[in-house]
């Protein structure tokens, strides 16, 4: 009898385990869903816990940081968002300065700074996303997507690594009276100049790099042909919402433009000009937070297939001598041991901007400003306190 009570208790258990197994799969499977209801990739956020930093650790670093930060930094004067994080958790961050000195509002952890070409990783990832999905290829040209686009040989990979060979649409509709500036140019009128003006490619695709807006104004065109929205609500289906980045946004110009954070040089607040309304190579409104919280996204194991995400982190231009190169919407540097250092600048107006991706230590150093200054690009000084880089952090020189 008691053989009997065991066995029936074994074969229970059995079922309950391999049920539990099931809906266990089954909720991972939904969680981990690359696709949304409406077919469209999302990028959710990394599901793989860490062990917490020891408080050892954390004090000693946000020493060193801290320490830069006081340095660089000058709350009399300095407009800044500034975060250090390891493995998602944050070691130090601090806000500083005016978001609206007219209204005398502060910066603080929720306030979106424009992130200028920092927006070139976010269009980019939305980008290898629909890659990875099959909705396009990385070796498609571009001209099969958008029918008007007037140069045969350019490819979505020679956007995303800057070979297109194209001129930048700040110089090409500024020149010859291409473009009436009292008008607020788009990504579709870029379109219509190149074919109707005939602007000509500055080199022949794929042979230098070249870094240009105009590359990354196409893939947001690109993004928009094939998800069937604007870039604007296709990066908050795709990446923004999933993510929980609540205070990030494209900054929709003509809705927008009283509502924005604005930029200064000095105690001049700078205004806005027609070029304010293209989007993709910049126009993403951000904070350090949701930033990380994008940064930590793209280490998921499924985020891209292993042979197209080993892509995005290689070097394409090799024409020139010398450790910069660009992947797949980053930059990087690439020394001769074979250490890569990735980040990601951008500067418009009086915004600059630096994303820093440690991919090796799992750091994050993102850095913002609406006041120009060029002591945002010095943050890649602070990666000599988690690994072997050749940057001096008591240096005063910049970048």
């Amino acid at each position: 009898m008691l053989n009997k009570l065991i066995k029936i208790y074994t074969v229970f258990a059995i079922i309950s385990l391999s049920i539990s197994c099931s809906n266990k799969s089954s909720k991972n499977e939904e969680t981990f869903s690359k696709v949304n209801e409406n077919g469209l990739p999302v990028l959710h956020p990394l599901n793989e816990e860490f062990p917490k930093l020891s408080k050892k650790y954390l004090d000693d670093k946000k020493y060193g940081i801290s320490m830069f930060f006081e340095k660089t930094w000058s709350e009399k004067n300095d407009n800044v968002s500034f975060l250090v994080a390891k493995n998602g958790e944050i070691i130090y961050e601090n806000y500083l300065g005016y978001a609206n000195k007219r209204t005398e509002e502060k910066i603080t952890k929720d306030t979106p700074l424009h992130i200028a070409s920092v927006s070139k990783v976010i269009t980019a990832t939305a980008v290898l996303m629909l890659i990875d999905q099959n909705k396009i290829k990385l070796e498609q040209k571009v001209n099969s997507i958008i029918p008007d686009f007037p140069y045969e040989n350019v490819t979505i990979k020679t956007l995303l690594n800057h070979r297109s060979g194209m001129k930048n649409y700040a110089y090409f509709t500024y020149e010859n009276n291409n473009w009436d500036r009292k008008k607020t140019l788009t990504n579709e009128d870029i379109i219509t100049v190149l074919k109707e003006k005939k602007i000509p490619l500055e080199t022949k695709t794929d042979t230098h790099f070249s870094y240009c807006n105009t590359n990354y104004a196409v893939l947001a065109l690109i993004i928009e042909k094939i998800t069937g929205l604007k870039y604007p609500e296709a990066m908050k289906e795709m990446i923004f919402s999933p993510l929980g980045m609540t205070n990030t946004y494209v900054c929709d110009f003509e809705n927008d433009r009283t509502k924005i954070v604005p930029s200064y040089k000095g105690t001049m607040e700078i205004g806005t000009d027609y070029l304010d309304g293209v989007y993709g190579d910049k126009n993403i409104f951000s904070t350090p937070r949701d930033l990380l919280k994008f940064d930590q996204a793209r280490y998921a194991k499924d985020f891209l297939n292993p042979e197209l995400l080993k892509k995005v982190y290689q070097g394409y231009s090799y024409e020139s001598k010398g450790i910069r190169n660009y992947g797949l919407g980053i930059r990087m540097l690439e020394w001769e041991n074979g250490d890569r250092f990735y980040y990601h600048n951008g500067w418009w107006h009086g915004n600059t901007s630096s994303y820093i991706n440690m991919k090796k230590e799992r750091v994050t150093i993102i850095t913002l400003s609406n006041k120009y200054t060029k002591k945002t690009y010095t943050s890649k000084k602070l990666a000599c306190l988690f690994g072997n880089y050749p940057f001096k952090l008591n240096d005063n020189g910049e970048e």
